[in-house]
């Protein structure tokens, strides 16, 4: 398709959402380039290499890796798929109590709802008293009704929410939404208005009540999601990429270079340039610019607001997403080079502890491990690696951020989690080849993300209905801006993300009044 040579976008950021939008910006005839701080693509869909290993910074299972399941066609169009391989896995992870009682989180439903039954059982009714008899059934019950939205679950087409941009949507367009998602309207009503940790709070096996929260990961994830997660995984479209997030992000950047894009990298941009209310370029920090018609912010929402844009553009409303109101996740990940093969232990354990650790002035009552033995290419043969990923507070280590006792914390956090995966692996202290520690402040120098949120606004069932409907991408007194990724689709996730770049070219070109176009490979 050809078309005018002024026809330009710049695209701030080389993450996800911008790689995504700057493919299919050329595949709609544009001229793009990308403009990005790093010395390499992807944001926080990242790894970096330490002594031989490989550690991965951000994916732990892909929605779209199955062939005709949601978001496939999508990681196709950005030349993922089918070279891609996955690794598929039957359960997701492990939630183990010292004394060796353990929920292994199945991704079938049926042997998920066996094994969970098998863990609060009915036992004779002349052994107990009628309330406690009750209260096991009750358990039952809860157990019997959640495996049964997972199923539910595997029927329900996740892309639906993201597959055209809201601001396009006619009320016919509209109409087969609410169409297409109306048999699961009342399991999401029930589900996304309930978190794990309350989930958990209506159990009366005093394991499940301290298990259940961190069945998925973290204990505020709306149910909803818990499920549609298990479901994926149970029709094998949430497998982890072989060779990690930075060689899934370097596939999509060769996608759009060899779609003629341009990658500017180690070029951080200082501000947006804006000429009666129109944006029309950017200027880096060392003071060159460029200039085009459109420009797309891939980058962090915080700075976008507030450095890159001046304050007047910014509506109140919009404002106010960032006034500390909603949740993101700041997290500090210790990551090991262990010369041991641990390809035999559950690749993901959340241990509960009997005694809380101080961790980041936190106590911890339970701490989560992966290993990835299950992707050979990220550590040497016969060794492996551990990593230890908390939620930690930010302003925490702000605080002592540029002095050595920032540098004495990072040591002395490593060394108490050390001791503790001691006990988990015995022996693995002297098997240690390399310790790496990555703080928020880490995850806000290398990606420039607010507070060093590796997510944007975190999954809650506070933030699920913004999730739904999306932030505004656009500003009102601004003309030709547009802003993609996790910020303005709160609760990110990678496939999200480049549905974000997706949608927002997909927009252009209505402006443009020029048909929407895809190519793949």
């Amino acid at each position: 398709m050809k078309r005018n040579c002024s026809d330009t976008i710049i695209i701030i950021g080389a993450g996800i959402s911008g790689l995504a939008a700057g493919c299919y910006a050329q595949m709609n005839g544009y001229r793009s380039q990308i403009f990005e701080m790093h010395d390499r693509p992807g944001g926080l869909c990242t790894a970096w290499r330490r002594q031989g290993f490989i550690v991965d910074g951000c994916i732990h299972y892909l929605f779209g890796s199955g062939r005709g399941q949601p978001f496939y066609r999508l990681w196709e169009e950005l030349g993922v798929v089918p070279q891609q391989q996955f690794v598929h896995h039957d359960e997701l992870l492990r939630v183990s109590e010292p004394h060796g009682k353990t929920l292994i989180v199945y991704s079938h439903p049926d042997r998920l709802e066996q094994h969970l039954k098998e863990l609060s059982p009915v036992v004779g009714v002349a052994s107990l008293r009628r309330q406690t008899f009750h209260e096991r059934n009750e358990d039952r019950r809860l157990i019997s009704e959640f495996c049964a939205g997972i199923r539910k679950f595997t029927h329900f087409d996740l892309s639906l929410l993201q597959q055209q941009p809201k601001a396009l949507m006619s009320l016919g367009d509209w109409g087969r939404l609410v169409g297409k998602m109306l048999p699961f309207v009342c399991p999401m009503s029930r589900w996304g208005n309930l978190s794990a940790a309350e989930f958990a709070d209506r159990f009366q096996d005093p394991f499940l009540r301290r298990a259940i929260p961190q069945m998925f990961g973290w204990e505020s994830i709306p149910v909803m999601v818990g499920m549609s997660l298990l479901a994926y995984m149970h029709t094998k479209n949430a497998g982890f990429p072989l060779g990690g997030s930075l060689q899934f992000a370097q596939t999509i950047a060769d996608r759009y270079l060899a779609l003629g894009g341009e990658i500017h990298y180690e070029s951080q941009v200082e501000k947006i340039l804006i000429e009666k209310h129109r944006a029309n370029g950017v200027r880096l920090y060392d003071n060159e610019e460029y200039f085009a018609d459109r420009i797309i912010s891939a980058c962090d929402g915080h700075n976008t607001l507030f450095g890159l844009l001046d304050r007047q553009y910014v509506p109140r409303e919009m404002q106010r997403y960032y006034d500390g109101h909603l949740p993101i996740h700041s997290q500090l990940q210790v990551s090991l080079g262990v010369n041991r093969d641990l390809s035999s232990k559950p690749h993901w354990t959340t241990h509960l502890l009997n005694e809380p650790v101080v961790i980041a002035g936190e106590e911890r009552y339970e701490i989560g491990v992966k290993h990835y033995c299950f992707d050979p290419s990220l550590a040497p043969p016969g060794k492996s690696v551990l990593v230890v990923m908390l939620t930690t507070n930010y302003e925490y280590w702000q605080r002592i951020y540029g002095r050595s006792s920032y540098d004495a914390e990072e040591l002395q956090e490593s060394q108490i989690l050390i001791d503790l995966l001691d006990n988990f692996y015995p022996g693995i202290k002297t098997d240690i080849e390399f310790v790496d520690v990555a703080t928020p402040l880490s995850y806000e120098r290398y990606t420039g993300n607010w507070k060093g949120s590796t997510c944007g606004w975190l999954l809650t069932k506070q933030t699920l209905p913004l999730s739904i409907k999306g932030l505004p991408k656009t500003l009102p007194k601004l003309r030709d801006f547009y802003a993609i990724g996790q910020w303005v689709e709160p609760g990110g996730s990678v496939p999200v993300v480049a549905m974000s770049g997706r949608n927002i070219i997909q927009q252009i070109c209505r402006e443009d009044k020029q048909p929407f176009r895809t190519i793949t490979p």
